[in-house]
């Protein structure tokens, strides 16, 4: 009997494997090597380091002087996590032994990711920028968006130079997913269009993950699911709909990690209560 050997996101089943506990909320979620990270706004030990396997609480890392939660990614090749701080505008840089610095980013930092020549990738919102910097801290040229591309939450860097970047806020009649060009200003291939909750549609995509083969897990917040999408941004025709469906969540689902060698897909999922985030938790599946 024939039976395929691709790695690639169609040729899986997504299962629920386990859920990390709930407390404060979490603002992100990434991983290395063998550990998973949580981000929660707290006074100190603000970053949760559990086991990948166990998922046992190993230890916490706390970032000094940060203010304002907003994403979490990490770097495997200088073995570091950053976390962007909507408050003071800065991106904090935190090795695995609790070492941390910060650089400003001038503008607000919201989704980050990490890309091919190991640079980080910082998407700001409001100015609908994307910008990219050195390990140490030094801006390169940055990205504007094409005026169609409105409130970007997050960007992803293909290795073609090209990003993948979701925009929509609730006033917002667009919602979608883009491929962009390199220099910013032209979509490529788009999914979404009119915000809403039928195939297709989003409201608020607001978070992705990228595999080796350039399949897109998209976080879609109003809608409760996650959307996968084939490198062209079609629907994959075995997930007409959705990869995760909303009654995997107790609540809404907000970011997203992809850890492709062990095929774990690392979701949060947060309690909305008058105006605010007050608890969390991160979902995990196998895919």
């Amino acid at each position: 009997m024939w039976r395929c050997t691709c790695t690639c996101c169609l040729c899986t089943e997504v299962q629920m494997v386990r859920t990390l506990p709930e407390d404060k909320p979490v603002y992100g979620v990434t991983s290395l090597g063998d550990k998973i990270y949580l981000l929660r706004p707290k006074c100190v030990d603000q970053v949760e380091v559990y086991d990948d396997i166990s998922y046992r609480l190993l230890r916490c890392l706390t970032v000094p002087n940060i203010r304002g939660f907003v994403d979490i990614t990490s770097c495997k090749h200088f073995l570091c996590l950053y976390i962007s701080d909507s408050l003071v505008d800065c991106v904090h840089r935190l090795d695995l032994q609790g070492n941390a610095t910060q650089w400003p980013v001038n503008d607000v930092p919201c989704g980050l990711s990490v890309n091919a020549i190991h640079n980080l990738i910082v998407t700001c919102r409001r100015v609908r920028k994307i910008k990219e910097f050195n390990p140490r801290g030094e801006i390169l040229p940055d990205v504007t968006l094409s005026d169609d591309v409105v409130n970007p939450w997050h960007a992803i860097q293909l290795a073609s130079g090209r990003f993948i970047v979701c925009h929509g806020v609730p006033d917002d009649p667009v919602h979608r997913v883009c491929k962009i060009s390199e220099d910013g200003r032209r979509v490529v291939e788009s999914h979404g269009g009119q915000k809403g909750s039928n195939i297709g549609q989003y409201n608020i995509p607001s978070h992705l993950a990228v595999d080796d083969n350039e399949f897109v897990f998209v976080v879609d917040l109003n809608n409760r699911r996650v959307t996968l999408l084939s490198p062209t941004l079609k629907l994959t025709l075995k997930y007409k709909r959705q990869v995760v469906a909303s009654d995997q969540f107790k609540w809404y689902p907000t970011r997203l990690c992809l850890d492709v060698q062990r095929r774990r897909l690392y979701v949060t999922d947060s309690e909305w209560m008058h105006g605010k985030h007050t608890t969390g938790r991160v979902v995990v599946f196998s895919v």
